[in-house]
């Protein structure tokens, strides 16, 4: 049997919030996954390690948790009015499978900054000292954010003292905003309901706000799922048939808010909905020891992505909690001290993060015109990603 030698792909390798991935432009991947489809998928799973059964993705770039299993690919942008079209795709670890089927807050953060860096933008946009307002057309969810990228003369600033929970070291602090991130057809909440009851068949039944802002999410009172609100990811992700049950309830949660139309697509689409559990303010000591008091937060949040606990909270999903924490009657809102709040900061397993949404309503119809939030973005490693010859041939052959 003849091997081929491995293919060398430009790509570089970035932090964006609390997440890592792999970043590429679109035009130096190879012609067949240029497209979407199955050359593509399969690259993507081949650069990330995946599908790996011992789910360490230790012959890959990915890091064996959701965080650390991204991918994104960028090209400047045929929407006018943007600069760069933005595509995000989670790659599942043990499984041979990309979702497609949302954003990544985290990630969002180094979008900006890539593309300058990539020529994506004009000479003319690039001042010697000040901010860079990157406008990105989100591919997966159709939505316009805007990352405000700081740059000293003239190169992109990395480097600052914006600390961001979750992230060990300080860098440059950069500005989000998530511009009218309500579901494609303008509906935040699917069931047109603020609150529901979701009935789990041999689980039980929970009071529960879908919303759709950012990406979809689920939010369900801690308590209800028998939490506190304060745990952190050892005491949820050891237990293999606690998160078999929270899996079950994101299933039916998925078919409610009408995304899959029988539960088994729910084991393709790990990455949406997400599920989340809230409560009001208490005291806990966060993953980094750092002691969080009650006093300085609004509401704790609790959110699982791709079957685990996550270690701090995707951008995503903070996306969600500021949209349903400034509307009276989600379950968010009523966890919070006040009825609700246009900013809020909430408790995370790895401290706080402070989010902010303006919203309207008219004749009871809820909007959101932008949501923001500080996140930070860093290069890792740029150069060329390897992978073996004969993942792109097995496909066009």
């Amino acid at each position: 049997m003849t091997h081929l030698p491995q293919i060398k792909i430009p790509a570089t390798y970035m932090r964006g919030g609390t997440s890592k991935g792999v970043f590429f432009n679109l035009k130096d991947l190879p012609q067949a996954a240029q497209q979407a489809g199955a050359a593509r998928d399969a690259l993507l799973l081949r650069v990330i390690g995946s599908p790996d059964p011992y789910q360490k993705q230790t012959d890959g770039m990915g890091g064996a948790t959701s965080s650390t299993s991204k991918t994104v690919i960028l090209s400047p942008s045929a929407k006018p009015d943007h600069d760069v079209d933005y595509l995000f795709g989670q790659v599942a670890i043990d499984k041979p499978f990309v979702d497609w089927s949302g954003n990544c807050g985290n990630l969002t953060a180094a979008v900006g900054a890539f593309a300058i860096e990539q020529g994506m933008l004009s000479a003319s946009a690039i001042p010697e000292n000040g901010v860079v307002k990157v406008r990105i057309w989100q591919v997966n969810i159709e939505k316009t954010i805007i990352a405000h990228v700081p740059v000293s003369n003239y190169q992109v600033q990395e480097t600052g003292d914006f600390e961001l929970d979750g992230v060990t070291f300080a860098a440059a602090e950069v500005v989000i905003d998530f511009i009218d991130p309500a579901a494609k057809d303008g509906s935040l909440f699917p069931t047109d309901n603020l609150a529901d009851t979701l009935s789990v068949p041999d689980i039980g039944s929970f009071d529960a706000t879908f919303i759709n802002a950012g990406i979809p999410t689920i939010f369900i009172p801690a308590e209800q799922l028998g939490f506190l609100g304060t745990e952190l990811q050892d005491d949820i992700n050891n237990d293999d048939a606690l998160l078999a049950r929270l899996e079950t309830i994101r299933a039916h949660g998925a078919m409610k808010m009408g995304l899959i139309s029988s539960l088994d697509e729910a084991k393709v689409r790990q990455h949406t909905p997400k599920l989340a559990f809230v409560a009001s303010p208490a005291t806990y000591v966060a993953s980094s020891g750092k002691t969080i008091t009650a006093q300085s937060i609004d509401i704790l949040v609790r959110a699982l992505s791709m079957g685990k606990l996550h270690h701090a909270m995707m951008g995503t999903a903070a996306v969600a909690i500021g949209t349903a924490a400034a509307i009276p009657g989600t379950i968010v809102a009523n966890a919070l001290s006040q009825n609700s709040a246009d900013s809020v900061v909430f408790g995370h397993p790895s401290g706080t993060l402070k989010v902010g949404a303006s919203t309207s309503v008219n004749e009871g119809d809820w909007q959101v015109h932008a949501v923001s939030m500080s996140r930070s973005a860093r290069v890792l490693m740029e150069g060329q990603v390897r992978i073996p010859g004969q993942v792109m041939t097995s496909i066009t052959d």
